[in-house]
Formats: structure tokens, C-alpha cells, sequence
């Protein structure tokens, strides 16, 4: 099928997903008001085969040292497939299947497969990366770009990680906890039971971020917006905390917006 871009409806809710530009989500309206920053880098993205940066571009894959390509000097930044072209397996009134071959720069071959279902109150992304040959190390995330600002009042951003992993001057984790800060950050946080956040745009809207998984960066140093991404494994990730991906046992990971107006 094409890589034309998919509109999904529900209710009052209408989501764009872009299968040409990195399989993103382009645009999520509520009652008509965009609640994703606009433009060709932002919405919310994918984040495969690894979550954020990768020192130096460089992970041990078995023995072997790769290096990807340094996109976030001087390391490699959130994944590949945010720069691919997908294609729709799938699509339907309020769901769409996309799919991206893992290809050069990454090492090994592999699947990626995303679901993007739509609810009148809530978005689900489902994403799962596979492989039919050599096993590897892997990460999945999304990078959502929440708009700031809905024409009210700024948006408030409530959670309750255990820790945060604090963060060199390289901006990677350097392996020590901390209590939680206060922010501005871009920084990355354990959550043992769960991602779970809620962005309030007050006298509008309430949007809550949910996942299985473990791990969620915030970054807030912008002014026009602000991202919570739920991801399975911090920042650096392949180096310090692997999924391994074999033909036997995939990766997967689920991430669920649920809102209601305020």
C-alpha cells in the first residue's frame, strides 16, 4: 500500500499518521485543537532500535563494536526509522498498521511493525520489532511533542517516578539515582510500576500518558512544547540495559493517551 498519509477518526477525536515521514503520528485534534507541535520533526515519533542517544554512536553487539552514524554529535540520537519511509500494511476508519525494514546503518536485519488505533477518548501505539535471522540488542520509545500551549493556560505536567537517573555532562545517565528533581529537563526517570503521567491544560483538557514499560524521559527545556516518552530502557541503553531481539522472542511495547475535558 502507498505512504500516503492516514487520517484515523473517533468520535471528535482525528488523528494524522504519517507513514512517509518516519511513521509518525503527525497530528492528534480534540474537538478541532492540535495537541502535538507541528512540522516535519515533531507530532510524535518513533524511537527504534534504540531510545535516545547512544554514546559516541558506538553499542557492543555480541563481540562486535558498532558504530552508527553521530546524528546528535558526538553521539547517535533516537534510532533509525524515524528517518524511513514506512509503509501502511493496514488501514481502516480508526486504525492504521505500518511497517519499516531495519536497514544500512543498522547492522542486522529486523521488522518493525507499528499499530496506531484510535478511541474516542484514547491512542494506543503498539510497536514490535522482529527478527527472522541474527538476534540484537534493541530499544522501542515515542517521542511525543505535546504543545505547550492550547490557547489557555500552560500545561502542567504531573508524575511520580522513583528516581532519576542523573545525568552527565555527556547528557547520558551516568549510572547513579537520584531523587527526583525539580525541572526544567531532559532527563530520564524510573517508574518500576508503570509510565504513567498526566499533562493537565487547565480548563481544557486532561491527556494521561500510560505504559507496561519502566522508563519515561521528560524534556521541557522548550518553549513550545513539551514530551513525555515512555520507552523500554534509558538513554544509552544498548550499552547498559539490552533487550535482546531473536527469532524466537520479539520486542514489543505499548503507549496509551487517554483524555477527557476538563
Amino acid at each position: 500500500m502507498s505512504d500516503e498519509d492516514i487520517t484515523l477518526t473517533a468520535g471528535d477525536a482525528e488523528v494524522t499518521v504519517q507513514p512517509g515521514n518516519g511513521g509518525r503520528v503527525g497530528g492528534l485534534r480534540i474537538g478541532g485543537v492540535e495537541l502535538l507541535r507541528q512540522g516535519e520533526r515533531f507530532g510524535c515519533f518513533p524511537m527504534v532500535p534504540w531510545c535516545g542517544r547512544t554514546r559516541d554512536g558506538r553499542f557492543l553487539d555480541g563481540a562486535e563494536v558498532r558504530q552508527m552514524p553521530l546524528n546528535a554529535p558526538p553521539h547517535a540520537i533516537h534510532g533509525t526509522v524515524r528517518d524511513s519511509v514506512w509503509r501502511t500494511a493496514r488501514t481502516g476508519t480508526d486504525e492504521a498498521v505500518l511497517t519499516c525494514e531495519l536497514v544500512d546503518p543498522w547492522p542486522h536485519k529486523g521488522l518493525v511493525t507499528q499499530i496506531v488505533a484510535l478511541t474516542e477518548d484514547a491512542l494506543t501505539l503498539t510497536m514490535s520489532v522482529e527478527t527472522y535471522e541474527s538476534s540484537f540488542p534493541a530499544q522501542i520509545g515515542w517521542h511525543p511533542w505535546f504543545n505547550r500551549n492550547l490557547g489557555g493556560e500552560d500545561v502542567t505536567l504531573d508524575f511520580a517516578p522513583a528516581w532519576q537517573e542523573e545525568r552527565g555532562d555527556d547528557h547520558l545517565p551516568t549510572g547513579n539515582r537520584l531523587d527526583p528533581r525539580p525541572g526544567p529537563w531532559d532527563d530520564c526517570f524510573g517508574m518500576p510500576g508503570g509510565v504513567e503521567a498526566t499533562l493537565t491544560w487547565p480548563g481544557q483538557l486532561e491527556l494521561k500518558v500510560t505504559s507496561r514499560e519502566e522508563w519515561v524521559v521528560v524534556y521541557d527545556e522548550q518553549r513550545e512544547a513539551v514530551c513525555v516518552e515512555p520507552q523500554t530502557g534509558p538513554p544509552n541503553g544498548l550499552n547498559t540495559l539490552p533487550h535482546l531481539v531473536t527469532p524466537l522472542e520479539p520486542l514489543e511495547a505499548t503507549t496509551t493517551w487517554s483524555w477527557r475535558r476538563l
